[in-house]
This record gives C-alpha cells, sequence and structure tokens, in this order.
C-alpha cells in the first residue's frame, strides 16, 4: 500500500497599490522595489511587479510559494499579506489569493 502524502502547493497572493502620492514612475518604482526586496528577504518568496508597469500610481504585485502542503503555504502567503499591509498601509487597495497546485 502506498503512503499518502500531502499533496505540494503552488500559492500566489495579489496585492494591488495605489500609491497616490507619486508623481512620477521613479516615485513608484521607489516604493515597489522596498516591498519586493522586503517580501523577498523576509518570507522566501518570489515577488514580481505583474501589471501597471508604466502607470504612476497603480501597481500589481504577485508573490509567489511553493511549499509541501498547502497549510504552511498559507502561512506564508498570510505572513506576506500581513507585511505587506503594515508597510503599505492605505496603500494597500486590495488582496486576493490564488491556488495553482
Amino acid at each position: 500500500m502506498a503512503d499518502l502524502k500531502p499533496a505540494p502547493a503552488v500559492g500566489v497572493l495579489t496585492l494591488e497599490l495605489r500609491i497616490v502620492g507619486a508623481h512620477s514612475l521613479k516615485e513608484k518604482r521607489h516604493v515597489v522595489k522596498g516591498l519586493k526586496d522586503r517580501l523577498r528577504a523576509n518570507h522566501n518568496v518570489a515577488v514580481s511587479e505583474i501589471d501597471y508597469h508604466d502607470v504612476w500610481q497603480r501597481s500589481l504585485i504577485a508573490a509567489v510559494t511553493v511549499s509541501p502542503d498547502r497549510i504552511r503555504a498559507e502561512q506564508v502567503l498570510q505572513g506576506v499579506e500581513k507585511e505587506a499591509a503594515s508597510i503599505l498601509g492605505g496603500m494597500l487597495a486590495e488582496t486576493a489569493i490564488e491556488w495553482l497546485a
């Protein structure tokens, strides 16, 4: 009889940012880069800006984790969301989690 192991999980957290104080792409990229660097360093996730590249006051960021099980993946993504909210405050407009596996 085969051992039943939990299925690996791939989770994607999207973070929509509204950066109302940005008056240039340079200002926006400063905020986005700082957020991406901190999330990568503190949570060991892959992070990328996935939309609104040429819009000054808006960004869509994705953080991805791969884990041996969904419970651990959820914990990681919840930690990422909590830290993003503490960094961004009112600039964090919306979040969503999607499961790929």
